[in-house]
């Protein structure tokens, strides 16, 4: 029987049904959007599916507390697959179709070199974690990762020194790409500059995901068989440092024969390999799990049981990850706004107590003042701290042993307002 009753609660239904969906739409649009633009497969993931984690562990703890400007924050993850051409793409797609207010991303400097130009154009925020060659000063990037004089130059001079076994010879081991190139173009000069001879210096590069390392250990034992000490400088980056540890091992040899220093393994990359082998090769950071602070303890404690896993590590990145999200939210809340250009301005000054134990700054050159630390690698997969900076030592944006780079201000502050500037804009 047809009933009046019966459709006036019906329509009242489906209104309240609108609504809430209205609601939830709303609610939805309310949020405040991060962007996760790390390789989640392909020769990268290795090392940057953990800093994805790392993001959504500080994004899930940021919401237990309240979210941010009274906003839940809510995580949009893409995979660029270690494609450097479809980091690009998938920047574009976060920024200008998802809408989010930063981006936390890129391991490799060619990925971080692909997205550029599109947070320059469009106006977007990203914060790149990991060690660099510098050269390089961008108002829509903040580099929460070490820069050549806070990694390459101090793990150079500890080799040289007696220390760290008075080092003459000079193999410097790279992926080929943008990173290693300009790194080993900043050592050669460092290099040069304290009387290092030409033919104390080999240089050789590899394709990302390299395998057959037999040849060039080969070339480098015999390069070290020619009567001065010789150390290796690795800027190997991703899955080929697992083949390339094995051949050391294969071939016999030690870090006292010969002492790796990598810039890019760290406990992440060591947990998947057996390190019996590479007991005493080294490594340059500005944070090792093995830090003994307070902060240290519970950042640990933290991200093992976000990922629900006490034998999980931490590493440098992370690290940088964590620094960066720390120093954005601050931003964030003293403009009260996620606008890309107030949070900007906000970041000049913000100081975070860092994992490693340090109070850690971001300066108007859009990089930290960090401390730097090198480890030895010991059996169970972790760092051994040999040595470390006493204060932090803020970042070179341009190195000074490349001449042109040596004039060059990255400054964002009034009155220079440039990433690469001889003069200041406005006088």
């Amino acid at each position: 029987m047809f009933s009046y009753k019966k459709v006036a609660l019906l329509a009242a239904g489906a209104l309240i049904c609108v609504g809430v969906a209205a609601g939830s739409a709303q609610a939805k649009k309310d949020t405040i959007k991060v962007g996760v633009l790390h390789s989640l497969s392909g020769t990268m993931a290795i090392s940057e599916v953990t800093l994805k984690d790392t993001v959504l562990m500080m994004i899930d703890d940021l919401n237990s507390n309240g979210g941010l400007l009274g906003r839940e924050v809510e995580a949009v993850v893409v995979d660029p697959a270690s494609d450097w051409p479809l980091f690009a793409e998938k920047a574009r797609e976060l920024v200008e179709q998802k809408k989010v207010d930063v981006v936390f991303g890129c391991w490799t400097s060619v990925s971080r070199k692909s997205v550029l130009p599109v947070f320059e154009e469009l106006n977007g925020l990203l914060f790149y974690p990991v060690q660099y060659e510098g050269e390089e000063s961008s108002r829509n990037v903040f580099y929460t990762g070490a820069a050549p004089n806070q990694q390459a130059i101090p793990a150079v001079e500890y080799l040289m020194g007696e220390e760290g076994g008075s080092a003459e010879r000079w193999v410097l081991l790279g992926t080929d790409y943008v990173y290693p190139r300009t790194t080993n173009k900043i050592l050669r000069a460092f290099l040069r500059k304290k009387g290092v001879k030409q033919s104390d210096i080999m240089e050789e590069y590899t394709p990302f995901g390299h395998s057959d390392w037999q040849t060039i250990v080969s070339r480098v034992k015999k390069f070290a068989s020619e009567g001065k000490r010789t150390a290796v400088v690795s800027t190997i980056n991703g899955d080929a440092n697992v083949p390339f540890y094995k051949e050391l091992a294969n071939q016999g040899i030690s870090a006292e024969d010969i002492p790796v220093i990598a810039f890019s393994v760290g406990e992440e990359e060591l947990s998947g390999i057996d390190t019996s082998n590479l007991v005493g090769h080294l490594a340059s950071w500005n944070y090792f799990m093995s830090v003994d602070s307070p902060e240290n303890e519970a950042f640990i404690k933290d991200w093992q049981k976000f990922i629900k896993n006490d034998k999980r590590v931490t590493n440098d990145p992370m690290e940088a990850h964590y620094i960066g999200f720390k120093m954005w939210a601050q931003a964030v809340r003293q403009a009260g706004s996620t606008d890309v250009d107030a949070v900007r301005q906000a970041m000049y000054g913000q100081e975070v107590r860092s994992p490693s134990g340090y109070d850690v700054v971001m300066n108007t050159n859009h990089h930290l003042s960090k401390p730097v630390m090198i480890g030895e690698i010991t059996s169970d997969g972790q760092f051994d701290i040999v040595w470390q900076t006493d204060e932090t030592i803020k970042a070179d944006a341009w190195s000074p042993f490349i001449p042109e780079s040596a004039k060059l201000t990255a400054d964002w502050s009034y009155p220079w307002v440039c990433g690469n500037c001889v003069k200041p804009k406005f006088n």
